[in-house]
């Protein structure tokens, strides 16, 4: 993939900038990094990509959120897979004193029971955070990491749960968890301690910074916590939508059924689904939709436009990874984008400008490539089926 700027994105991004408002006005504040992927198609179907990046700095850090939940997702069904176990099939995990609750049930749940799918679908619908958790401690900490970067991501580090405040020590340890089917316990995992030692860090951002209600005034120090470059994310993705444009090595080992599964929640609005019934007030059409919906409930998405993505949130910096299929115009492209949103400099302080800037920017962003993919001339119309999924009742195989 190119480096830093090309001069096709930079040239397409500065003709819009006005539209794009001020992320686009400075960029460098903004921390603005941003992939675009051409697809083409052979007449065999095949894709060609052609990537195009403006400002992509694997040195500039930002924090990627619930974009880990994404590469979660699919070490654990690489994961279910390797130890023949079906991801539908009950896995309950025990509790960890001090860290962890147990998990026994799961009241979103068809079948009420937690399970490896059940976590999947509520990370894509709504990017929830107990789901990533358990799946952190179903992988444990060394091999979520040590898989990565076995399949080409050697910069990776993911050292934590999300959403709750624990030390370096504790989220090294990982829950013992069972899968049950009718009664008989098929796999049981022990609890598990990490030993792996990260590579040292020096990533601090912001101007101050809170430790609980005190006011620091100093860069927050991201060092110890997660890490994904934007071109890690890009290509992961894009090793689950073309899995066979990477190489064995850098494939996630799925079978045709997960693919289908992922394309489904990936691309599923929560007003779409049974279980869970999500209030769609809160969890509206756009609410994980960040590139072209803004997750603005308001935004209508072009008719017959799919979005499978992934984006995160916290800290001020937004993320979304995201691969396009539109199947009434027969238009493909891939975009990922992360921004800084936090004028005011300080972290902690949840005033972070996601509604006022970030969220606008990626919209417009969406549309900009949007419309210029619309306007493209292919010599081969792609055949998009295999990413289309009918949207009814759910049915477990």
């Amino acid at each position: 993939m190119q480096k830093n700027t090309d001069a096709f994105l930079d040239s397409l991004l500065k003709a819009n900038a006005e539209r794009l408002g001020p992320v686009m006005a400075d960029p460098g504040e903004y921390r603005l990094q941003v992939i675009y992927t051409r697809i083409d198609r052979n007449a065999r179907n095949q894709p060609v990509f052609t990537d195009h990046a403006y400002r992509l700095s694997p040195e500039t850090y930002f924090y990627p959120a619930s974009t880990v939940k994404m590469p979660a997702a699919f070490l654990a069904l690489e994961k279910v897979n390797r130890l023949r176990v079906n991801k539908y099939t009950p896995m309950y995990t025990d509790s960890l004193s001090g860290i962890t609750t147990a998990v026994t049930s799961d009241s979103s749940a068809e079948t009420r029971q937690p399970s490896v799918a059940h976590y999947i679908k509520k990370i894509f619908l709504v990017s929830d955070n107990d789901a990533f958790n358990r799946l952190y401690e179903f992988l444990g900490q060394e091999a979520f990491n040590r898989s990565l970067w076995e399949k080409g991501y050697p910069s990776v580090q993911v050292r934590h749960r999300l959403d709750i405040a624990l030390p370096q020590e504790a989220n090294r340890l990982t829950n013992a968890v069972r899968f049950v089917d009718n009664g008989e316990t098929v796999y049981r995992q022990p609890e598990q301690q990490s030993a792996l030692q990260f590579a040292p860090r020096a990533d601090s951002v912001g101007k101050a910074h809170y430790e609980g209600n005190k006011l620091v005034e100093a860069p927050f120090n991201f060092s110890e916590k997660n890490r994904i470059v934007l071109e890690d994310l890009h290509n992961i993705l894009r090793s689950v939508i073309f899995p066979e444009s990477v190489t064995s090595a850098r494939r996630f080992r799925l079978t045709e059924e997960d693919y289908r599964f992922l394309y489904r929640y990936m691309s599923q609005l929560p007003a779409e689904t049974d279980h869970p019934v999500y209030d769609t007030t809160e969890f509206h059409r756009n609410y994980v939709k960040y590139l072209l919906g803004g997750a603005d409930a308001k935004t209508e998405l072009p008719a017959g436009l799919r979005i499978f993505n992934k984006p995160g949130w916290a800290y001020g910096f937004l993320t979304d990874v995201a691969y396009f299929a539109d199947f009434a115009n027969n238009v493909e492209f891939m975009l990922s984008a992360t921004v800084y949103c936090n004028k005011d400099g300080v972290i902690g302080d949840d005033t972070y400008d996601f509604e006022t800037v970030g969220q606008p920017f990626l919209r417009e962003l969406g549309r900009v490539i949007y419309e210029a993919e619309l306007k493209r001339t292919r010599k081969y119309k792609p055949d998009l089926r295999r990413y289309k999924v009918t949207y009814g009742p759910e049915q477990q195989p």
